[in-house]
């Protein structure tokens, strides 16, 4: 048996909810669907995500931008209706400003079903003349209070040839160009950059900042573990079968170190980069999120999960309820397990408190403190075809009065699995709304009592970890004016 110790009467470390800052979403038009908006509502709610990021606000399909009879026509409408959706729900966008509009564009290279142009402009100039027309419009509508509280990043992930077909050094003059006309238009708005994959320029890109004195206010990146893994041609079990444990939280420490104390937001990650990867339906993927997100304490400021629904059209729009997809949610708005993971997360409290155990090879251990509550968080996790167990742990918490009751709510292959559930039904291609309702109830996380044992001031809890498994076990403690009274009485 396992054995993990906490002494939960000591101070712990703030615990800020950074991956509540920002989530991702595939592209621009699809935040005018109903579905799509639905789905955010819920995810604003019950996950406490603020903001969104998604790619082709300026893309020829928003109307942004078009040139018509040698005259340039500008048109924020699609933008407002979906900025105006956010702010009404309680939420901010978090703007990447792209892809290039056709009629800027200095050449015809395109990414995506939907054709994003990824050439640099023809003209500087009248690009920063667009984002300074652009922000100008989001200061007079919604105020520059509100717009300062969104955050502006220049493109996505140019360090891709998939992305920007030119040099590091035009990305570097594109986010000159764009830094300061966002400036004018407000000197509060937040930009930032450089959004590439993989951790990658942040020591250049600061320091063409520095040399030439460009406004940045936060540093963006995005990584994934199956980075840089494998051999080419890998699949993806094979790359993250080739990556390290851990290895998000040790490359976030090295960038965190880069970033000269500049807020850094990690605005793309996920628990694979592949869009048809069945470990994103499954429960393998909660514990990666809880691990992932925990350890990033005090080196990340915000990890915007990529993405939070499956209504998503980078290759195709897809058909099959569970298909691989990065959503959160699936098609049909049914909770993945790693959405259950990030609604376990929303939950705790602010404070964490050291835990201790022997160094598990899939074993992990936090302990959250809100209010008159403390939650003891356990993950079981293994990359593939590394080896994994069912493990029984045992959890003592000194400095710890008997609680009121106790609960625990668990993310497992016979918990909150939606997948399995549309498995046993014949996994249907179009389910029926009856079929939509099973796999919705299956995907619930149920609280359950959770037996416990004290001796002094000392609890004592025992659990079962499948392999790839969550499990939150949440104290209810009395406050001491309450145990005082029951000792007076």
């Amino acid at each position: 048996m396992l054995e993990i110790r906490c002494d939960a009467a000591q101070r712990g470390v703030a615990l800020p909810h950074v991956w509540e800052q920002c989530v991702g979403s595939g592209h621009a038009t699809l935040a005018l669907r109903a579905d799509y908006q639905a789905q955010l509502a819920r995810c604003h709610a019950e996950l406490g995500v603020q903001r969104v990021r998604f790619h082709g606000i300026l893309c020829d399909d928003m109307g942004t931008l078009v040139c018509e009879r040698n005259e340039l026509l500008h048109s924020f409408v699609n933008a407002d209706r979906i900025w105006d959706f956010l702010l009404s729900i309680g939420m901010c966008p978090f703007v990447e400003l792209s892809f290039m509009p056709t009629t800027f564009s200095s050449g015809a290279a395109t990414v995506f079903r939907y054709r994003g142009n990824v050439t640099p402009p023809r003209d500087y100039a009248q690009w920063a003349a667009l984002i300074q027309l652009l922000a100008q419009h989001c200061v007079d509508r919604y105020g520059a209070s509100a717009v300062r509280e969104w955050f502006f990043e220049v493109w996505n992930e140019p360090n891709l040839k998939a992305f920007w077909r030119a040099r590091r050094s035009d990305y570097f003059a594109l986010y000159q160009w764009t830094a300061e006309a966002l400036k004018r238009a407000d000197d509060g708005v937040r930009v930032g950059g450089p959004a590439t994959a993989n951790n990658a320029w942040i020591e250049p890109f600061l320091d063409f900042c520095e040399r030439h004195d460009v406004p940045i206010d936060f540093v963006s990146t995005h990584h994934y573990p199956t980075d840089a893994f494998g051999k080419p041609g890998d699949d993806t079990v094979a790359q993250l079968a080739a990556s390290t444990r851990s290895v998000l939280r040790d490359r976030a420490r090295l960038t965190h170190q880069r970033a000269r104390g500049i807020p850094l937001h990690y605005t793309e990650w996920s628990t694979s980069s592949n869009p048809f990867d069945p470990m994103h339906d499954e429960p393998y993927a909660a514990p990666v999120i809880v691990k992932t997100m925990l350890e990033a304490t005090g080196l990340v400021d915000g990890y915007s999960y990529w993405t939070f629904s499956d209504i998503f059209e980078e290759n195709y729009f897809p058909w099959s309820p569970f298909h691989g997809g990065f959503g959160l949610l699936n098609l049909y708005g049914v909770a993945k397990p790693a959405y259950r993971a990030f609604e376990l997360l929303h939950a705790l409290g602010t404070e964490l408190v050291e835990a201790w155990n022997d160094r598990h090879p899939t074993v992990d251990a936090w302990v959250v403190r809100r209010s008159s509550a403390l939650t003891v968080i356990l993950t079981n996790h293994a990359l593939p075809r590394h080896p994994i167990a069912t493990e029984r742990v045992r959890v003592s918490l000194d400095g710890v009065r008997a609680p009121r009751s106790a609960s625990i709510v668990r993310i497992d292959a016979e918990h909150a699995n939606a997948k399995a559930c549309w498995h046993a039904l014949g996994e249907p291609a179009y389910p029926s709304p009856s079929q939509v309702d099973a796999m919705h109830e299956a995907s619930s996380v149920v609280p359950e009592p959770q037996p416990w044992s004290v001796d002094a001031e000392t609890v004592h809890l025992e659990c079962e970890l499948p392999p790839h498994s969550v499990a939150a076990i949440t104290l209810d403690l009395p406050a001491v004016g309450d145990t005082q009274r029951a000792r007076s009485a």
